[in-house]
């Protein structure tokens, strides 16, 4: 897929491939609302247009992404509107059938995010844990969340915070992918934590599926 990408927005990556496999799995319901949460060029909210969704929201705080989903979907002719904000603070107005979800995932000792594009503090879970708080205000009543993340950030901890929101969650995809140049920077660090083994260069990708159920409260 050619899309334009300023300066400072994340490049689609395997997680983006991933999380768009796992979206074409989906049966969107007549008329489906879809959230985007952190569209960055606008890739995933491409891909809900494009299987059928009739409105799609791609939020996310920065201005430059914005400007690309924008472009990204203007020139497709697709049913994509751009918001600013992020689910916890300056969330959309909902409610969504379906909320996809890339959100920062990779573990930086600092206290202040390097690089907002993929920091998430020193366990990686910065932004996925406001994200699983939020969600479950968003969607319909058979709503339904996929969120993608690395191993090294918690998957466990992700489906433990999305059933006490009252969602049914499981991980619906898997892939292992060798490290890119960010973590092979941060491997030393990972292996400090004990969050990869000595030596270990390759993460697991997965998507996260969560559903609203008949009796949630």
């Amino acid at each position: 897929m050619m899309l334009v990408r300023p300066p400072g927005v994340y490049r689609p990556q395997d997680d983006t491939d991933l999380l768009a496999e796992a979206l074409t799995e989906v049966t969107l319901p007549p008329r489906a609302r879809v959230l985007d949460v952190g569209t960055g060029t606008g890739a995933l909210a491409v891909t809900a247009a494009a299987a059928g969704a009739a409105e799609v929201t791609a939020l996310d705080v920065s201005r430059r992404a914005l400007l690309a989903a924008w472009v990204n979907t203007r020139v497709r002719r697709l049913p994509v509107t751009v918001h600013r904000g992020d689910v916890s603070s300056a969330p959309p107005q909902g409610p969504f059938d379906l909320v996809l979800a890339n959100p920062p995932y990779v573990p930086w000792p600092g206290g202040r995010r390097r690089s907002p594009r993929w920091d998430a503090g020193s366990d990686g879970r910065a932004v996925i844990d406001p994200l699983c708080a939020a969600v479950p205000a968003l969607l319909s009543d058979r709503g339904r969340f996929l969120l993608v993340q690395s191993s090294l950030s918690g998957v466990e901890a992700t489906l433990a915070a999305l059933a006490g929101a009252g969602l049914a969650a499981s991980v619906v995809a898997g892939r292992p992918v060798p490290f890119g140049p960010v973590l092979r920077r941060r491997a030393r660090y990972l292996e400090q934590r004990g969050l990869i083994a000595e030596g270990q260069r390759e993460e697991e990708l997965v998507v996260i599926r969560a559903d609203r159920v008949a009796d949630a409260s």
